[in-house]
């Protein structure tokens, strides 16, 4: 992230507008309303890696929850779109990704399935044909400006490392239910801490 971005959004400028473009603001009524708790976040499911007494280790992989898909708009810029995550301290790390990635990604959370597959649904189709499931994701590095993801494939006793973009991991493991990690490096450099008070 550039310098003057990085500025602009610690300034918390009042001009920017950030809003909720897939409904995501909306109340939901869901007959799995513990699964959407997890998706967003609101269950006590991380374990001992919430404790912030513990020291971290900049290889340190946290589970992260995806909490929507949003259009930013800051005046003079082109609108961007993002998807947001957030670890269990309440940090929240948003990743700009495509229009399509953000279609897919709101499909997945949405539970809404299209009348024939798109790109997510068709990879996970060929892949549980195959017998492949998706064991995690991990967004593990960010070299200029540039998010890095991998997904771990299991195909029988063999896990399978793909390079991947987040966007695209994130669709994937949304589909296969699979849980998605953030290392401790990016958290740490940009992940911004929510005010709860």
């Amino acid at each position: 992230m550039r310098d003057d971005e990085r500025r602009r959004r610690e300034d918390d400028d009042p001009e920017e507008e950030q809003f909720e473009i897939f409904g995501f603001g909306e109340e939901r009524e869901d007959d799995d309303i513990e699964r959407l708790k997890r998706l967003f976040g609101e269950t006590d499911e991380f374990g001992d890696e919430a404790n912030p007494e513990r020291g971290f280790d900049k290889g340190r992989e946290l589970e992260v929850r995806v909490t929507g898909v949003y259009e930013r708009y800051i005046p003079g810029e082109p609108r961007a779109l993002l998807v947001q995550l957030r670890d269990n301290l309440g940090r929240t790390v948003p990743i700009v990704i495509g229009p399509f990635e953000a279609q897919a990604i709101w499909l997945a959370l949405s539970e809404d399935a299209p009348p024939r597959p798109l790109t997510h649904d068709l990879m996970r189709n060929i892949l549980q044909r195959l017998g492949v499931s998706i064991d995690r994701v991990v967004i593990d590095d960010l070299w200029q400006g540039t998010f890095y993801a991998k997904i771990y494939l299991l195909q029988g006793d063999e896990e399978i490392e793909i390079d991947s973009r987040p966007s695209d991991a994130i669709a994937l493991a949304l589909r296969f239910r699979a849980p998605i990690y953030m290392s401790e490096s990016v958290l740490e450099q940009e992940g911004i801490q929510e005010d709860y008070s």
